[in-house]
């Protein structure tokens, strides 16, 4: 199951008591304080992990707490530092404080990580001359993650256009492919082997008119093309479903624009698919001289044209 967002509770741990300790031999009737300061608390990170890619243990596991820092003792024993706890996320997750709602953190990189509740402070011990204290509290927060998938190049377009064939006959991924809408409900990556270049692609479950105010779920979908370089806008030129593949270029731009204009700025291969149906060749004369841009050709069923098309994107690229 792919999920993008969680909402978690983190609370690092206090830190430990000082000690109020005095140090008598036969030389030092009165006593000298001699009490070590309590051990640091545990921090709680959260750290970027490649090896993730959904946020899914976080709907069973959503309260991570550190544990306390060890009491100083006696003789200037000084407590123990408690162990920081590391929360894994896959990469390209946001990192946000609930109740700010201000950016934290955003995860890109392998290993990258921030520190979301900091551990409190060990108490003093009386060895510095004054009275021992107990140690700070550690911080509590409630945490959003909000995931957005890192690819190089998204595929977008309306259901039921071919995506998840197209994806399946370029790529290593294997998404569920049948002849209904919206059989892809989730974001599904795969990776592109080129001589040149690998490279990963993303299907984008269909979008539908007003996808950029949520209808269809479109605004949680449409999230995970912000970090892609390049689109592949994808088309069925047959209009076999009563469609007018101009329209749908059309809306589906309108949808990108809305939602976001640096979205709708990427660099885009505008896709013809199911160039084997009877239709499709005339809706692509017309589509030509409608749209001055250069359009690729393919049936992603038959395996025709995707030569040309993955070399087009890895220039692009």
């Amino acid at each position: 199951m792919f999920i993008d967002g969680a909402k978690i509770n983190v609370r690092a741990g206090s830190g430990g008591k000082g000690c109020q300790s005095l140090y008598r031999d036969k030389y030092q009737r009165r006593g000298v304080p001699d009490g070590g300061d309590g051990g640091q608390g545990a921090d709680i990170i959260i750290r970027a992990d490649r090896n993730l890619l959904t946020l899914l243990d976080f709907q069973f596991h959503r309260h991570f707490f550190g544990a306390h820092g060890g009491q100083g003792g006696s003789a200037h024993k000084k407590g123990r530092a408690a162990e920081d706890v590391i929360v894994r996320v896959p990469l390209g997750t946001n990192i946000m404080d609930a109740a700010s709602g201000s950016l934290l953190r955003d995860l890109n990189v392998d290993g990258e990580e921030v520190v979301v509740a900091k551990g409190g402070q060990g108490g003093s011990g009386n060895w510095h001359r004054q009275e021992a204290t107990p140690g700070e509290p550690g911080e509590e927060k409630i945490i959003l993650l909000d995931l957005k998938l890192i690819a190089d190049v998204g595929v977008v377009g309306f259901p039921n256009t071919g995506k998840s064939t197209l994806i399946s006959a370029i790529s290593n991924a294997h998404p569920k492919v049948a002849a209904y809408p919206f059989t892809t409900t989730a974001p599904v990556l795969g990776v592109v082997k080129t001589t040149e270049k690998n490279f990963v692609i993303a299907d984008i479950p269909g979008l539908i008119r007003g996808a950029s105010d949520g209808r269809g779920l479109g605004d949680k979908f449409l999230k995970h093309v912000e970090r892609t370089k390049v689109l592949i806008h994808l088309l069925d030129m047959s209009g076999f479903e009563g469609r007018d593949p101009l329209e749908d270029y059309k809306n589906i731009n309108l949808e990108l624009k809305l939602y976001s204009k640096e979205v709708a700025k990427k660099p885009q291969i505008i896709c013809a698919n199911k160039m084997d149906l009877d239709a499709a060749a005339n809706n692509l004369k017309r589509f030509k001289k409608m749209i001055k841009k250069p359009v690729f050709p393919i049936s992603a069923l038959e395996k025709k044209g995707l030569v040309e098309l993955i070399d087009a994107v890895a220039k692009k690229l």
